[in-house]
C-alpha cells in the first residue's frame, strides 16, 4: 500500500494486522483467499439479482446472502481499523473508502425506514460491486500497471487534450456546414458526433447529408484510425519500462561497470565478478594465516 500503516500495540492488534495487511505468512495468504472469495461470491450476488426471473425466484436467498456479506464485510472493516494504530489514515485511503461504500448502502435501509423504495438506495446498493476493486490490492502485478499509469499520464491528459481541440474544431465546422435536418442542432451534438465518428462507432443516429460534410467525415475517421493506438503505445512503452525497473537492477558491476543485471544476480553477467560489495564472494579462496617461525 502506497500509505504508512502500522499496528496498534504489541500482542492481539499486532497478530491480526500481519494477517490482515501482510502476505507473506501461511495465516495472510488463506485470510486474503477467503477475502477474494467473499468478493467474487458478493458481486456474482449483486449481477444475479439483477436479473428478473432471478430475481423474481430467489428474491429471499439473495436478501439473505446480501446481508450476510455486508455483516462480513463490516466485521472486516471493523477489525482492520481495530488493530491500527491511526485508524483514520486507512479511512482516508482508496481502499478504506471503497470498504465504507460497499457496506453503507444495506444499513442505510435501517437507519431510513422506507428508504428501500427510494431509486437512490437500489443505486447505491449496485456501489458493492466496486468492492472487487479490492482484489488489486492482492495482486502483484497490479503495481507494475499502476506504476505505469502514473508515469505515462502526463502524455495521455496531453493526447486527449488534443484530441479534445480537434473533435471540437470539426465539430464547429460541420455544424456551419450542415443543417439541423441532418441533426447538426448545436456544437456539442456535433461533438458527440465527432467523437464517435473519430472512434470508428459509428451508431448512424447523425449523418451528414452534403458532400463537403461526407468528405470531412472520411477525412476524420481516417485520423481515428492513425491516432487510436497512440495511448495504447505510450502506456505500452511505461509498462515495459516498469517490468524492467522491477526486474533489474541500477547498480554497476564494480569489475567492468556493466548495469544491466537482474536484481537476484550475485555475479556480472560479463565478467563474473561478485556483485554484492558489502559482502565477500563466497568463491573467493581464503587466505592463510602466515606460518609462525619456528621458535629457537
Amino acid at each position: 500500500m502506497s500509505f504508512d500503516l502500522s499496528p496498534g500495540a504489541e500482542g492481539l492488534r499486532t497478530r491480526l494486522f500481519h494477517v490482515i495487511f501482510e502476505s507473506d505468512t501461511p495465516g495472510a495468504k488463506a485470510f486474503d483467499i477467503a477475502l477474494i472469495i467473499a468478493i467474487l461470491l458478493s458481486v456474482a450476488v449483486i449481477l444475479l439479482g439483477s436479473v428478473e426471473q432471478y430475481a423474481q425466484r430467489y428474491d429471499s436467498l439473495f436478501f439473505y446472502m446480501e446481508w450476510m456479506f455486508t455483516l462480513l464485510f463490516s466485521l472486516e472493516l471493523l477489525v482492520r481499523l481495530y488493530c491500527l494504530e491511526r485508524p483514520t489514515v486507512y479511512l482516508k485511503s482508496f481502499y478504506g473508502v471503497v470498504d465504507v461504500i460497499a457496506i453503507i448502502p444495506t444499513w442505510l435501509v435501517l437507519l431510513l425506514p422506507g428508504a428501500h423504495a427510494l431509486v437512490i438506495v437500489r443505486i447505491l446498493r449496485v456501489l458493492r460491486i466496486f468492492r472487487i476493486l479490492r482484489l488489486m490490492e492482492f495482486v502483484g502485478e497490479a503495481r507494475l500497471l499502476l506504476d505505469a499509469l502514473k508515469r505515462s499520464l502526463r502524455q495521455i491528459l496531453l493526447f486527449f487534450f488534443s484530441i479534445l481541440m480537434l473533435v471540437t474544431l470539426f465539430a464547429a465546422l460541420m455544424y456551419t456546414i450542415e443543417s439541423d435536418e441532418a441533426g447538426f442542432t448545436s456544437i456539442p451534438i456535433s461533438i458527440y458526433w465527432a467523437i464517435v465518428s473519430m472512434t470508428t462507432v459509428g451508431y448512424g443516429d447523425i449523418v451528414p447529408a452534403t458532400p463537403l460534410g461526407k468528405a470531412i467525415t472520411v477525412i476524420l475517421m481516417l485520423i481515428g484510425y492513425s491516432i487510436i493506438a497512440v495511448p495504447t503505445g505510450v502506456f505500452s512503452a511505461q509498462v515495459i519500462r516498469s517490468i524492467r525497473e522491477d526486474r533489474y537492477s541500477e547498480e554497476a558491476c564494480p569489475g567492468c561497470g556493466h548495469d544491466r543485471h537482474e536484481k537476484r544476480a550475485r555475479y556480472c553477467l560479463r565478467c563474473g565478478t561478485w556483485l554484492d560489495e558489502e559482502s565477500e564472494d563466497p568463491r573467493k579462496p581464503k587466505e592463510e594465516p602466515p606460518e609462525e617461525a619456528p621458535q629457537q
